[in-house]
Order: structure tokens, then sequence, then C-alpha cells
């Protein structure tokens, strides 16, 4: 009888630590960008998400220059390729480079990547980017040597 008792009580203690996730937990998706074949998680600005009975909206009173500074400044090449890498398989990826003289240009992402500039100096990536359940604006920054 204590074996079928401890026996059920091993079920349960399985059952309890299965790693299926519970009904309304929410991973916010990550977002990445490589360079040089080492990844690094950019910092989320904007995130809002909504789907079902669940929603989720993170609005940031941080501006990109302060969001930049959360992130360890990338070091890359004058018109090297950097690839973005972003959760739960987005339906659109856009970027704007931002320069220290806080002027924007937008830059074509093209298969997941983009061109770095060719003239040396620091710049701001926006990455802005859209599910059907949301939206979420990633942000990174690189020193072109």
């Amino acid at each position: 009888m204590i074996k079928v008792y401890l026996l059920m009580l091993i079920v349960i203690i399985l059952t309890g630590c299965n790693g299926i996730p519970v009904r309304g937990t929410f991973i916010q998706p990550e977002g990445k960008v490589i360079l040089e074949n080492n990844d690094y998680s950019m910092t989320i600005g904007e995130f809002e998400w909504k789907e079902r009975d669940f929603e989720v909206s993170n609005i940031s009173t941080s501006d990109k220059y302060e969001l930049a500074g959360e992130f360890t400044t990338l070091e890359g090449s004058g018109d090297g390729k950097l690839e973005i890498e972003i959760d739960q398989n987005p339906t659109s990826i856009d970027a704007n480079q931002w320069n220290t003289d806080f002027t924007s240009t937008t830059i074509e992402v093209k298969g997941n990547k983009i061109t770095l500039p060719s003239e040396k100096g620091y710049y701001i990536y926006e990455v802005i980017v859209e599910w059907p359940q949301g939206k979420a604006t990633y942000i990174f920054d690189i020193d072109i040597l």
C-alpha cells in the first residue's frame, strides 16, 4: 500500500514539473543582432501585444539614446553586414539609423540583414517589428571603425 502512495506522489510531482507553460504565461519575443557570428540581445523599447483575452503594453519613457546606453556598443567595419533575429516570426522588420546629430535614415532590411554604413562613426539603430498580435521596438548601437 505504501508503494502505491509513493508511486502516486511521484506521478503528482512529475506532473507538476513537466515544463508545460501555464495558461496565460507570456514570454516577450527576444530580438538579437548577429555580428561576426556573435549574437547580442537588443534593448527593448516599446512593446504591445494582444491576443484573445490577453493584452500587454510597455511604453518606454526613455528615448533611443538612453536605451542605447543599456546596450553594449558593438564595433564593426564599414559596409559590413549585420543580421537581425527576432523570435516568433514577425510579419515585418524595419530599421532606422540614428546619427549623433539626431537625424535618421530609413535602412533597408533585406533577408533580415542590413548593411552597415561605410562612414566611420557612432550609430544607433531602431528596429521596428510587427506581428499579427502586436509590435515592438528594439534598440542597439554600433561604432564603425
